[in-house]
């Protein structure tokens, strides 16, 4: 499972331009369910996002998690992550989990995260998205849970 993980001031996602998930302050992630991911991985990933300590504390460390500083999450699913450029220039997608299987995933993660009291927005599984964002900071990480 591989995530694109921003810090963001504000984040939305729109499916046919309507806005159907939104955020003020949190994370906006991006998120990719590779093939032969279980549940392990949703768990994985749902703590790291949970805890990851990419805020700003007082001192201007970044030591504050998103539950910390009482943020949101908007967690768009992304197969794209998991394509492969290497040869060629058209990327292959082998590595990218099965839509039934990946929006499973994408559905635990979201509520794990839910469960950690995280508040979450979502995408639309499979829809044409168009997803805008004001990054803050830029603070940007790409988080694997193979890596």
């Amino acid at each position: 499972m591989r995530s694109v993980v921003q810090r963001v001031a504000r984040a939305a996602v729109r499916v046919d331009r309507q806005v159907v998930g939104e955020v003020g302050q949190g994370l906006l992630v991006l998120l990719g369910v590779a093939a032969g991911d279980s549940p392990e991985e949703c768990r994985w990933m749902a703590d790291k996002l949970a805890q990851l300590r990419i805020f700003e504390d007082e001192a201007g460390k970044m030591n504050r998690s998103v539950l910390d500083v009482g943020g949101a999450v908007l967690l768009v699913s992304q197969f794209t992550l998991l394509g492969d450029a290497r040869k060629g220039n058209r990327p292959s997608f082998v590595g990218a989990a099965p839509p039934e299987l990946a929006s499973a995933l994408y559905e635990e993660v979201a509520a794990l995260l839910r469960a950690r009291s995280v508040p979450v927005a979502t995408g639309v599984f499979r829809a044409h998205m168009e997803v805008e964002l004001v990054n803050d900071g830029p603070v940007t990480l790409i988080l694997d849970s193979q890596r």
